[in-house]
């Protein structure tokens, strides 16, 4: 499922709704089915945002410590296809949230608000003639 957000000043973007659920979630709101963010919300958003993907940074580089703790004491080196499978590293959330902080950032700095609906909820009236 999609997430359609639309600033009132500065374009679209589209997330997928897992990674919308989790970028969401790290500002305080829950992704419904449509939404809103004001203009008087968007800096605590931002602010929060970043905060995540320097927790999200600082996580990943523990790990990666521990890791490689991990295998100098048990003394083994780095093979090729070690260093092949770190080249194909998965996209993270703070780089998934970049474009979204972004629209944010342009946003509030017009003055605007932006919009959000996930995909497969939009709101339907039937045609009042229908049978």
């Amino acid at each position: 499922m999609l997430v359609r957000l639309t600033s009132s000043t500065s374009g679209k973007m589209i997330l997928f709704a897992e990674h919308a659920h989790v970028l969401f979630g790290w500002i305080g709101k829950e992704c419904n089915a449509h939404g809103v963010f004001t203009k008087e919300q968007l800096p605590e958003a931002i602010a929060c945002l970043r905060r995540g993907v320097e927790e999200e940074k600082l996580a990943i580089e523990h790990q990666a410590k521990e890791k490689q703790s991990g295998e100098k004491e048990a003394g083994e080196e780095d093979t090729d296809e070690d260093k092949k499978s770190r080249s194909g590293e998965p996209v993270t959330l703070g780089q998934r949230a970049q474009p979204l902080i972004q629209l944010m950032e342009r946003t509030l700095k017009e003055d605007g608000f932006i919009l959000w609906e996930a995909s497969g909820t939009a709101r339907t009236t039937p045609f009042p003639f229908q049978r």
